[in-house]
C-alpha cells in the first residue's frame, strides 16, 4: 500500500484513519520489563549492587538497553515505581536533591503583604519546595529501597560525579531553606516515579525535621553512560561497573520480537542481521532505530516497494556525524 492515505502534500483536508502507535510509543508510557533480556554477567552485577548497597554504573552504546535494566529489577524485587534523573550539562546535585521555587515564594509573599486577606502562614514555604529524584530515593521509612535511574551521567558537568560522592557515601543531605526556617517540621512533596504509578505511601508529603534527610536503606541506583568520558577514580571505586556487550544477531532478534510481540518474518530477520553488520563495521546505530524499521517492514499498514526501502534507509542512518 502507499502512505498517501495519510499526508498527501496537497493542502486539501481529507478524512483518514490514523495509525495506532507501536507498543513502545504508546502513552502514557508503561514499564516493559519482560522485553529486556539481560546479557551474560549483568544479573551478577545487579545482585552485587543489591547485596553491597552500591550504585551500579552501566556503560554501553545508545539503545543497548541500559536504562531498561532498572525497570526489570524494580519489577522483580517489588521496589515500586522507578525514580528518574535524566542528566544534562546543566544538571546539578541540588536539583536532584530538592527544588525550591524562590521566585514564586517571593511573589506570593508580596501579594500577601499587599492583600492582607490573602496573607499566608509562615510555614507555607512547603508550597514551593519539592524533593528531587535523588532526594526522594534517600527518604527513610520505606520497607524496601527505592529504585533510581541516573540516566546518561557522562553528559553531566565535569564536577557532578565528584559532587555525588558525599551523598552516596553518607546518605544524608540538608535543605538550607528549612535549616534556617522557624518551623522545625515541614511537609515537603516527593518526586513522583517515572511511570506515575506511585504507591500511596510514595506520593504522600514527607515531614522533614530540622531541614535534614538521612536515609536508612540505600536506594537501588543504576547510572548509565554512553562511554563518552572518563570518571574520576574516587567515583568509580564506589560503583559496581558493568559494560554492555555488543548484541549478537540472536539476542537482538529476541529483543525485537519481544517489543513487536510477534516472531519476525524472514525479511525482518535479515534486517536484524544487516543492522548487526553495520554496527560491526563501526556505524553508530541505536536499537530503537531498528525497532522503527522493523515496524515499517512487518506492519500490514506499512509502505511497500521502493517507498519502504527508502524509508528504512532514512531510519537506519548512521548517528555519528549526523
Amino acid at each position: 500500500m502507499s502512505w498517501d492515505t495519510y499526508y498527501r502534500g496537497t493542502g486539501e483536508p481529507h478524512d483518514t484513519r490514523l495509525p495506532d502507535p507501536p507498543p513502545w510509543r504508546a502513552f502514557p508510557r508503561r514499564p516493559s520489563p519482560h522485553t529486556f533480556q539481560p546479557p551474560e554477567g549483568l544479573t551478577d552485577a545487579v545482585n552485587a549492587a543489591v547485596f553491597l548497597h552500591r550504585p551500579l554504573l552501566i556503560t554501553g552504546a545508545a539503545g543497548s538497553g541500559k536504562s531498561t535494566v532498572i525497570e526489570q529489577v524494580a519489577d522483580e524485587l517489588r521496589l515500586g515505581s522507578v525514580l528518574r534523573w535524566h542528566i544534562t550539562s546543566r544538571s546539578t546535585l541540588t536539583d536532584a536533591l530538592y527544588r525550591y521555587d524562590a521566585l514564586g515564594h517571593i511573589h506570593t509573599l508580596r501579594i500577601a503583604q499587599s492583600e492582607p486577606r490573602r496573607r499566608r502562614k509562615q510555614g507555607d514555604i512547603a508550597d514551593f519546595l519539592q524533593l528531587g529524584p535523588l532526594g526522594t530515593a534517600l527518604l527513610p521509612g520505606s520497607p524496601r529501597p527505592r529504585a533510581l535511574l541516573i540516566d546518561e551521567i557522562d553528559k553531566s558537568d565535569l564536577d557532578l560525579p565528584s559532587d555525588l560522592l558525599d551523598v552516596l557515601e553518607r546518605g544524608v543531605f540538608e535543605i538550607p531553606e528549612l535549616v534556617r526556617h522557624s518551623e522545625r517540621r515541614v511537609q515537603v512533596r516527593r518526586w513522583r516515579g517515572g511511570d506515575g504509578r506511585d504507591e500511596p505511601q510514595e506520593s504522600r508529603p514527607y515531614e522533614v525535621v530540622d531541614g535534614r534527610v538521612q536515609c536508612h536503606r540505600f536506594p537501588f541506583i543504576v547510572m548509565t553512560s554512553n562511554g563518552e568520558r572518563e570518571f574520576p577514580a574516587p567515583f568509580l571505586r564506589r560503583c559496581i561497573r558493568y559494560d554492555m556487550p555488543r548484541l549478537s544477531v540472536e539476542a537482538l532478534q529476541s529483543v525485537v520480537e519481544a517489543h513487536v510481540e510477534r516472531a519476525l518474518p524472514p525479511d525482518a530477520a535479515d534486517l536484524v542481521k544487516q543492522f548487526v553488520a553495520k554496527v560491526a563495521r563501526g556505524e553508530t546505530l541505536a536499537v530503537d532505530q531498528l525497532l522503527n524499521a522493523v515496524k515499517l517492514l512487518i506492519d500490514d499498514q506499512g509502505p511497500t516497494g521502493e517507498q519502504r526501502e527508502r524509508l528504512i534507509g532514512y531510519l537506519l542512518r548512521n548517528l555519528s556525524g549526523a
